[in-house]
C-alpha cells in the first residue's frame, strides 16, 4: 500500500525522451558550414557540412531508439548538410 510506504509507487517508470546529441551536433556543422563557406573558408565549409550529413544519419539511426527524440531535426541536419555542400561548391566556382 502507498499510504503505508510513501516511497513504494504503483506508477511505471518512465524515461523521459533525450533529444539525440548527434542531431544537435549535426545542426550545428551545417550552420557553421554556411557561415564558413560564405567566409571565403568552402574547404571548411564542405568538411562541415559533410560531418553534418554523418551526424544527422547518426543521430536518425539513435531517433530509432523510443527513449531518443530528434529524427525529425535530424533530416533536417541531412538536407541542410547537403545544401551546405552545394553552397560550398558554389563558393569556390563564383
Amino acid at each position: 500500500m502507498s499510504i503505508l510506504n510513501p516511497h513504494h509507487s504503483t506508477e511505471p517508470a518512465v524515461n523521459l525522451q533525450v533529444r539525440s546529441t548527434a542531431s544537435v551536433v549535426a545542426i550545428i556543422c551545417a550552420l557553421g558550414s554556411f557561415y564558413l563557406s560564405g567566409h571565403h573558408h568552402s574547404l571548411f565549409g564542405f568538411l562541415a557540412a559533410l560531418v553534418a550529413i554523418g551526424a544527422g544519419l547518426l543521430g536518425g539511426l539513435r531517433a530509432l531508439s523510443p527513449r531518443v527524440s530528434g529524427g525529425i531535426l535530424s533530416i533536417i541536419a541531412v538536407v541542410l548538410g547537403v545544401i551546405a555542400i552545394l553552397f560550398s561548391v558554389l563558393a569556390v566556382v563564383f
